[in-house]
């Protein structure tokens, strides 16, 4: 008896023009699964929809959150394309995010005189640069296991992230944590003087999603304009070429890793400088992660990454809402990230391949 079953098969010259709409259409599938969700929960779709990708761009307040949601986002993603771009798998942002506001927000503790006054220009440069330090430090700290013992940055990295929320804890309970602030692990607030400018009055958005939209145009730049962009491009693409025209897999490694750790690093510096303006047990809700899909659903492009990140922060903004509105849980924030991430990697599969009836026997 003939049997049939379901293959996978090449296609001898997948579209470029699908591959650029992977990310789109990708999007679109997670709408639609969402819609399927809301139902399963027994919501109205629609309304639910509209909680997740309409009221956040009701007014400016709602497009300011999403800003600030924006903006570790954005950094993180750009660090992560270059990397991944390199064929470096640095997955463990998120503890270069935490280092980055530990030691941003040290700083800014240690030279916090109460008041803020005519030096907070450069106490919140130092500290911005005291995060990036500690971020470059973690990833350095890749760098180098993967460099002189072949350590795989995978797993390095990733394991880092734990120790770095762990020495974050350690020091909000311990020699961070405000004496005058009834025992709970948290850092004293800094003076308002040493909070990050905003860019739009009244609201929370700070000047933090100018050095991500900067950092967007430098990663451009320099992946498409720089000689060391196109070494590492072709390292990325073609190791074997690029070892035989004498290209540095080492200066690959360390530049991309340390580039990655800088803006995640500034990242939590932000957030600790930004909207939360101290220190606690968690500085993230999981950007570090978050901009892993954030990247290669914007193609791995330092520009591409502005739409996917501003679609997370979304997610981010609408879970927030579902939860006080409709009465949803937190993780619906994290099934709509993985939904995404489902639905673009079958987008990618069904693009370099088509499906095709076998028959057996």
């Amino acid at each position: 008896m003939a049997k049939f079953a379901l293959r996978l098969e090449a296609r001898p010259s997948p579209s470029r023009l699908m591959s650029w709409l992977s990310p789109v259409l990708a999007v679109l599938l997670t709408v639609l699964c969402g819609a399927l969700l809301f139902i399963a929960l027994g919501h109205d779709p629609l309304a639910g929809l509209a909680v997740f990708f309409v009221e956040p761009l009701r007014d400016a307040h709602g497009w300011s959150e999403l800003g600030i949601k924006v903006a570790p986002l954005l950094l993180i993603a750009v660090g992560l394309a270059i990397c991944f771009r390199a064929n470096i798998y640095n997955i463990g942002a998120e503890g270069q995010l935490t280092l980055g506001a530990i030691c941003g927000g040290a700083a800014a503790l240690y030279l916090d005189d109460g008041v803020g006054g005519a030096g907070s220009i450069a106490i919140i440069g130092v500290s911005l640069l005291a995060g990036m330090a500690g971020g470059m430090a973690w990833a350095g700290l890749v760098a180098w296991l993967r460099d002189r013992y072949n350590a795989s940055e995978i797993l390095v990295s990733l394991m880092l992230v734990y120790i770095a929320q762990l020495l974050l804890s350690y020091l909000v309970y311990g020699v961070l944590r405000d004496p005058e602030g009834f025992n709970f692990p948290q850092s004293k607030l800094l003076s308002d003087g040493l909070l990050l400018p905003m860019v739009i009055s009244d609201t929370r958005l700070h000047v933090g999603i100018v050095f991500a939209l900067l950092a967007s145009l430098g990663g451009w730049l320099y992946l498409s304009r720089s000689i060391a962009g196109f070494r590492l491009r072709v390292g990325g693409m073609a190791p074997a070429a690029a070892r035989y025209a004498g290209f540095s897999s080492r200066k690959t490694l360390w530049s991309s890793l340390l580039i990655c750790g800088a803006l995640s690093g500034l990242a939590g510096a932000c957030e600790v400088l930004g909207p939360m303006g101290q220190l606690t047990p968690t500085v993230s809700p999981g950007y570090g992660f978050a901009a892993i899909i954030v990247a290669f659903v914007g193609r791995l492009h330092p520009v591409g990454v502005i739409f996917s990140s501003f679609v997370m922060a979304l997610f981010y903004i609408g879970g927030e809402l579902a939860q006080s509105r409709l009465g949803l849980p937190s993780a619906i924030t994290g099934v709509f990230q993985g939904i995404l991430l489902f639905a673009l990697l079958a987008c990618d599969v069904l693009i370099q391949y088509k499906l095709r009836w076998r028959k057996h026997g």
